[in-house]
């Protein structure tokens, strides 16, 4: 099934790599939303992914595994919520590598313009990487995370007016 898809990895790097993603970026968008909603939020990007492959190969009899189309929403709500935080970047420079903090803005763009460049130099019809779902999961996720940014900051102002009325201490009747 689509959710159960979505816990399947086509080897140990492709679990290892989702899985840094998801210690690097998922944290702070389960802080914005709570457990819940993470979990909601998780599963609606990665449908989302799930069907941009779909339209992107209709006629495909290639299965897809993999969460990365989920994680890809993650990324996307990241690059909304936190575009100026400091990411940090390992980068290779032959024998050489660099750690170098770069904006979450230039990282997480630079990985979404990859993966279109990935996905047209690509041949849909051995199977591999599914681009779509990556393009189609940060796609989904910067969407998602907007209504449920929305629908955050509606609770927050509904709990603070109920707090305005009510400011008497516990003594006080």
């Amino acid at each position: 099934t689509i959710f159960t898809s979505m816990f399947m990895h086509g080897g140990w790097m492709h679990l290892i790599g989702n899985m840094l993603y998801l210690w690097i970026f998922a944290d702070n968008i389960e802080d914005d939303l709570g457990t819940l909603n993470f979990v909601i939020f998780y599963f609606v990007s990665g449908v989302g992914a799930a069907m941009s492959q779909v339209l992107m190969d209709t006629n495909s009899q290639i299965p897809m595994i993999g969460a990365s189309g989920a994680i890809g929403g993650v990324l996307g709500a990241y690059l909304i919520n936190y575009p100026n935080a400091k990411v940090l970047v390992l980068i290779p420079f032959g024998f050489f590598s660099q750690l170098i903090k770069i904006r979450a803005l230039y990282v997480l763009g630079f990985w979404f313009i990859l993966q279109f460049i990935n996905s047209a130099l690509s041949s849909s019809s051995g199977g591999g990487v599914a681009y779509a779902a990556h393009i189609g999961g940060f796609i989904s996720g910067i969407i998602l995370i907007l209504f449920f940014n929305r629908r955050a900051q509606k609770n927050i102002k509904k709990k603070n007016n109920t707090k305005s009325r009510s400011n008497k201490g516990p003594w006080e009747q």
